[in-house]
């Protein structure tokens, strides 16, 4: 793609982005960050023990559970999912948790399920999550996400993600792997600094720590809130000297079983974020795209690609996929 039409791509999804009541919500949040760090800091961010999710099917493909790190909001408490079974036995077929990124409705609801037929192809189950607050978990009461609140909104979603890894793990899949886009990557990540149980991670143009383009406000048009992330400058430094930063810790996988995705021409979520995280993280296999933090979902065969690379890490047995067709 030409560079100026993924930038332009990339800028207007910020003003859109800006405009959205969750992340005006988040540039007002400038409180609470000294019990933010401590909290990030402290072993309930992500705690070793880790129990199988508790799940409820309310039809074929959806799916429930109660939250492993509940907060004060009912209906965040909630954790929403799919699960795209392969076959009849299913179980023995290798999953991959598709997480969606910030606000990432496009993913969510219609990337993600076009994606299923190949993923089945591939010799792969497919199951999503909805993040805290997203989706079907938004909270419209509260006024403010303030630092904690967001510190705890992380911890819950790789609480959640664990669990789900805890279930399908129990029901005998053999594997399991993180596909994660934008604040998906950031949250597959972080589940990968901990779980060793995860076979393979995916990171698309992924969150790597607080203090990125897109939260210092650089592009917005509207001055207030501009004006709003540039006075969170000192508190996001802060946080960036917490687990939160995936740069300062090491994923509990084998190197070979990662794979960056980065664009060239992300506004959202500088490259060189990503480049830092590779060379962090001892430079596991990286593919440049030259695309945005939007524009780069739509490179024809990237599916394909991925799922390629996934196939010989998550042990896929060649006799039940069935024959590639195009993507």
């Amino acid at each position: 793609m030409i560079a100026p039409l993924a930038k332009f791509i990339d800028w207007y999804s910020l003003q859109f982005a800006a405009m959205l009541p969750s992340i005006q919500k988040c540039a007002r949040g400038d409180a609470k960050l000294t019990e933010a760090i401590e909290f990030l800091k402290g072993p309930n961010f992500i705690p070793a023990d880790s129990k199988p999710a508790e799940i409820e099917f309310t039809s074929d493909i959806h799916f429930k559970f109660p939250s492993p790190k509940p907060c004060e909001f009912a209906e965040n408490n909630v954790v929403h999912g799919r699960l795209y079974r392969r076959a009849n036995h299913w179980q023995k077929s290798p999953t991959i948790i598709l997480l969606h990124g910030g606000c990432d409705c496009l993913s969510h609801r219609f990337r993600f399920p076009l994606m299923v037929p190949a993923i089945h192809r591939a010799g792969f189950n497919a199951a999503t999550l909805v993040a805290p607050y997203h989706f079907q978990r938004r909270v419209r009461r509260i006024e403010i996400f303030d630092h904690l609140r967001v510190a705890e909104a992380f911890a819950q979603a790789v609480a959640e993600i664990r669990a789900l890894t805890g279930w399908l793990l129990n029901q005998g899949c053999p594997a399991i792997a993180l596909y994660g886009i934008s604040l998906g990557g950031w949250l597959a990540g972080l589940t990968a600094t901990r779980d060793s149980r995860l076979k393979a991670i995916v990171l698309a143009v992924p969150g790597v720590r607080r203090n990125y383009r897109a939260t210092r406000g650089e592009g917005i048009l509207w001055p207030p809130m501009r004006k709003a992330l540039a006075r969170q400058k000192a508190a996001r430094e802060a946080l960036d000297q917490t687990p939160m930063n995936l740069t300062l810790s090491q994923p509990v996988i084998p190197n070979e079983n990662i794979l960056l995705i980065q664009g060239r021409y992300d506004l959202l979520v500088e490259a060189e974020r990503t480049e830092e995280l590779w060379h962090k993280w001892q430079q596991p296999e990286i593919w440049r795209l030259p695309q945005g933090h939007v524009s780069w979902m739509f490179v024809p065969g990237l599916t394909a690609r991925i799922l390629c690379w996934l196939e010989p890490r998550q042990l896929v047995d060649k006799n039940t996929k069935t024959p590639r067709q195009p993507i």
